[in-house]
């Protein structure tokens, strides 16, 4: 899947990523990325996998066109977890189920 200048400027921003962040990261030139991204100049696609390549190991995954249109999304993270408690979960529902006066509609 070839990587528009939309989709670069997407990434960026769910990254919260300058175009100096993604130049280090792909080790492809600021200049380069600032022309791609303002749609002055479509670079090398070996510079374009670099960059794709550095923004999927920031955890960017790129959707491709299925009739809605290309984009891009934040993968969920392997250690993305909530902690629950289980007792004060049940606490909390037992809190809601009890809390409100009989006819007030809770």
């Amino acid at each position: 899947m070839a990587l528009s200048s939309a989709q670069c400027r997407a990434a960026r921003a769910l990254l919260s990523w300058s175009q100096d962040d993604l130049s280090s990261a792909s080790k492809v030139a600021k200049a380069t990325i600032a022309n791609f991204e303002a749609g002055k100049r479509s670079p090398y696609e070996r510079t374009l996998q670099d960059v794709k390549h550095a923004l999927e190991g920031a955890g960017v995954v790129f959707i491709p066109e299925n009739g809605g249109g290309a984009g891009v999304r934040l993968a969920k993270r392997a250690d993305a977890s909530i902690d629950t408690n289980e007792t004060e979960t049940v606490q909390y529902e037992e809190y809601l189920k009890n809390d409100a006066p009989p006819g007030a509609g809770g």
